[in-house]
């Protein structure tokens, strides 16, 4: 019998290294293993465990760890937002078209407005059925609906056929650049200017597609500013290295550093795109989710259609904008756009081309976009429903926009900027030397140190500010603001008194 196991064992090894092609991890595609993707990160996986553990009521668990709060991604409904009436509405009826029957069967019509009624039906004209397949690029009706939303919002018409509708941003984003980064065995190496701190989108797709990530710092000092001689010197220096820069990527408010463009610095950004022939991303999701009394959000199509630089051979402009954030905040859904500016026909039927192998995006998602740009206005009968229900969000939101990053500041050795817009805060974080050397020792990078500490005392789950990269000998983390009013104070309290014993643990240390 021993005999045996031991032939099978010797059976089993040869045909593996005989059969160099079977799917293991050794076999696998070295970008997917390279790709790092941190707010979905190790802590994330961490987290799930611990999960696990408070479900099955285990004893040995922290005393303090009572639920996991998921402050690591911005999931406004998993944290308890609520949805918008009239969105939820629409498509009920769009999903289920014999509810539209039964409703205006009720004795009390008024539960839903006419205009819900309204809504569907065109939708539901538009399309066979919603479980049926749509055009690659998207519904029509809905893209009429984004070039509606463009030029209603920055004064100069759009063309629905500029206009690709993806499942969110993200999926619009992996798209462009699957478009724009050439191969490597076509003798170019290809890199895209991207802002440091970054949302890991970029990254991991850029090493995905064996591009060349072209790092350019944001200046923490000014408010994570970004300025052109940033954009001038990692641009300088990626032509040394030989690396051809297709584009430039601008989070704008940002991710994760909140901080909010001016028109003048979005106006440098623009001259310095045309002057290098660089084509501009401008990933805009968190457009409607501004905080600061002082700052307002333009689009970069706005400023470029204002400086004029929008002709044949001018600034080329890709945008994004999504259903999961703002006050929408339906990530599940999967719902997006985005906008090509001066992009040849050519190009965009190559995109077209890619679009159509995986069929088209997902239909609920490109309705909930159209009902995203589209919104109820005065006049119409779901219009005060939606305004209320519209503005206790934001309003909520920016009260805890200012909780958040008063509580950070009062930290010893933290320093938080002011949250001018999006949904996060990424303060600096002071660690003791015995921290770091203990990170160290563990192989982990020390604020990911930070982080993991902090999930096992108090299950509060936030990425540490080495996953979207920062300046070397820098340490931050970022939080979002969503955990709802009444639960932010114990995330506040939970998060003060660790932070103390953390740094008491390692002052020792």
């Amino acid at each position: 019998n021993i005999g045996m196991k031991k032939a099978t064992s010797l059976l089993k090894r040869t045909y593996r290294a005989i059969h160099s092609d079977r799917i293991q991890y050794d076999t696998i595609n070295a970008q997917v293993k390279e790709a790092s993707y941190a707010v979905r990160g190790p802590i994330v996986a961490k987290s799930q465990e611990l999960a696990k553990r408070l479900k099955e009521k285990d004893p040995t668990l922290n005393s303090k760890v009572t639920k996991i709060i998921s402050c690591n991604i911005g999931n406004p409904h998993a944290l308890d937002q609520k949805s918008l009436s009239f969105i939820r509405n629409v498509l009920s009826i769009v999903v289920n078209p014999q509810l539209k029957v039964i409703l205006q069967d009720l004795k009390e019509p008024a539960a839903i407005p006419s205009d819900v009624f309204t809504r569907a039906e065109k939708y539901l004209a538009a399309i066979p059925d919603i479980g049926a397949y749509s055009d690659s690029q998207g519904i029509l009706t809905v893209r009429e609906e984004v070039a509606g939303f463009l030029q209603q919002r920055d004064g100069f018409p759009a063309n629905p056929d500029d206009i690709f509708l993806t499942n969110g941003a993200s999926e619009g984003v992996r798209l462009c650049m699957q478009v724009l980064l050439r191969s490597p065995s076509a003798s170019a190496r290809d890199g895209v200017l991207t802002p440091i701190p970054q949302y890991p989108l970029y990254s991991a797709l850029t090493t995905l597609l064996q591009g060349e990530l072209v790092a350019y710092q944001l200046d923490e000092a000014a408010g994570w500013s970004c300025s052109t001689a940033a954009l001038a010197q990692a641009l300088t220096n990626a032509k040394s290295k030989g690396i051809n820069t297709r584009a430039l990527v601008v989070i704008n408010p940002g991710n994760p550093t909140s901080h909010v463009l001016d028109v003048a610095s979005m106006r440098e950004i623009v001259a310095f795109c045309c002057k290098e022939n660089i084509c501009l991303m401008a990933d805009e999701v968190y457009q409607e989710n501004i905080w600061a009394d002082s700052a307002r959000f333009v689009s970069f199509r706005k400023v470029a259609h204002d400086m004029g630089v929008l002709g044949s051979d001018g600034l080329q402009l890709i945008s994004f904008h999504s259903i999961s954030k703002g006050y929408l905040g339906e990530c599940g859904l999967r719902g997006g756009y985005f906008e090509l500016v001066n992009i040849p026909a050519e190009v965009r039927q190559e995109i077209y081309k890619l679009c159509s192998i995986s069929l088209c995006s997902n239909t609920m998602g490109q309705i909930a976009t159209g009902l995203m740009v589209a919104p109820p206005v005065p006049g119409e009968p779901s219009f005060p429903q939606f305004q209320q229900e519209r503005d206790a969000i934001l309003e909520s939101l920016r009260r805890r926009a200012s909780l958040v990053s008063a509580a950070l500041n009062r930290l010893k050795g933290v320093s938080c900027n002011a949250l001018d817009g999006a949904l996060y805060a990424f303060p600096t974080i002071s660690l003791p030397a015995g921290a770091i050397r203990a990170a160290i020792a563990q192989g982990l990078q020390p604020d990911a140190l930070y982080c993991l500490e902090l999930l096992e005392a108090t299950g509060i789950v936030v990425v540490p500010g080495s996953g979207f990269g920062q300046k070397e000998g820098t340490y931050h983390f970022r939080t979002t603001i969503l955990p709802p009013e009444d639960m932010l104070e114990e995330v506040v309290s939970l998060l003060s008194d660790f932070h103390s014993e953390f740094l008491n643990k390692y002052e020792k240390y």
